[in-house]
């Protein structure tokens, strides 16, 4: 096949504990837009682009990350050209933070959401 059938990514679900909370938290701390709330998911989308991201509620013990060697491996990653101030910001927000790295000239760092789906940010 020279050209895939598949024109982009459309959505990423992300599961949540509290489907109230975590709407309220991607929504006011980061500036997602939201769409539709209903008891079975919460619709928000990225700035203007089509790329969305839907919160599904679930009591089991499952998050949007992944683990290599039981260590937590991010499964969405964000971009940022105010990383720094992007990363304070959500130091004074009470998020989890981890430090920002750079790897050959690429600058990063990882953030836990209220649930603790861990998620990376870049630029």
């Amino acid at each position: 096949m020279s050209k895939s059938f598949i024109e982009q990514v459309h959505y990423i679900r992300i599961p949540v504990k509290d489907l109230e909370l975590s709407t309220q938290w991607y929504r006011d701390v980061l500036g997602l837009q939201l769409l539709n709330n209903t008891e079975e998911r919460a619709i928000l989308k990225v700035n203007e682009g089509p790329f969305l991201l839907i919160l599904v509620p679930t009591k089991d013990e499952t998050f949007v990350h992944f683990t290599i060697d039981n260590e937590q491996e991010f499964s969405i990653g964000f971009t940022s050209p105010k990383l720094a101030e992007f990363h304070q910001y959500l130091i004074d927000n009470q998020v989890k933070v981890e430090a920002i790295k750079e790897d050959n000239g690429h600058a990063f760092f990882h953030f836990y959401d209220p649930n603790g789906n861990k998620l990376q940010v870049h630029w």
